[in-house]
C-alpha cells in the first residue's frame, strides 16, 4: 500500500466528522427534551434569522442537510405540528416559502436557553475568543466553497 495513512488531510476530514458526531451527539437528548429533532430545530433557527422569518423552499433546503423533497417531507410535518406555515410567493407561483409561526417561535425559545448552554460547553467555551474567531472564519471559507447557496435568502446573503 503505498497511500500515506498519516496524510494530514485525512486527520483534518476525520477530526471535523468526530467533532461534529460528538456534539450532535451532546445535543440529542436535549432536543428530544423538547420534541424536536435536530433538522426541525434547524429549520426553525433558519427561519427565525432570515428575513421575514421565511425562506422559499428551495433556499431552505440549500442551508439545511436536506434536499428539496427533505424539506418538502420536513415542512410538511412540521406545518401539521403547528410550528411552520406555507405561504405562496406573490412573484413565483412556482416557489412557496416556510414561515415560522408563533408556536415555532415559543418551541425555539424553550429550546434555545439549554441548547445555548451546552454549545457554550461543549463548543465556543473550549476555545479561546481568537480561537473562535479564527474557527468561524475557517468554517465559513469551507462553507462558501463547498455549499455557496447555504445563505441564499438569509440576511448573511443580503448583507
Amino acid at each position: 500500500m503505498n497511500t500515506d495513512l498519516n496524510d494530514p488531510r485525512l486527520t483534518a476530514i476525520g477530526l471535523l466528522a468526530e467533532a461534529y458526531t460528538g456534539l450532535m451527539n451532546r445535543l440529542a437528548s436535549q432536543f428530544d427534551e423538547h420534541r424536536v429533532s435536530p433538522v426541525e430545530f434547524e429549520v426553525l433557527m433558519r427561519l427565525a434569522r432570515s428575513p421575514g422569518n421565511q425562506l422559499r423552499m428551495t433556499d431552505l433546503a440549500g442551508q439545511t442537510t436536506l434536499s428539496t423533497s427533505g424539506v418538502t417531507r420536513v415542512v410538511d410535518r412540521m406545518e401539521r405540528g403547528g410550528l411552520v406555515r406555507r405561504e405562496a410567493c406573490a412573484t413565483d407561483r412556482r416557489s412557496s416559502y416556510a414561515v415560522i409561526t408563533e408556536a415555532g417561535r415559543q418551541r425555539l425559545d424553550e429550546v434555545l436557553p439549554g441548547h445555548l448552554e451546552l454549545v457554550q460547553q461543549w463548543y465556543v467555551g473550549l476555545l479561546s475568543p481568537e480561537q473562535l474567531d479564527q474557527t468561524l472564519g475557517s468554517l465559513r471559507t469551507i462553507r462558501d466553497a463547498v455549499n455557496p447557496c447555504a445563505v441564499a435568502g438569509s440576511e448573511e446573503a443580503a448583507a
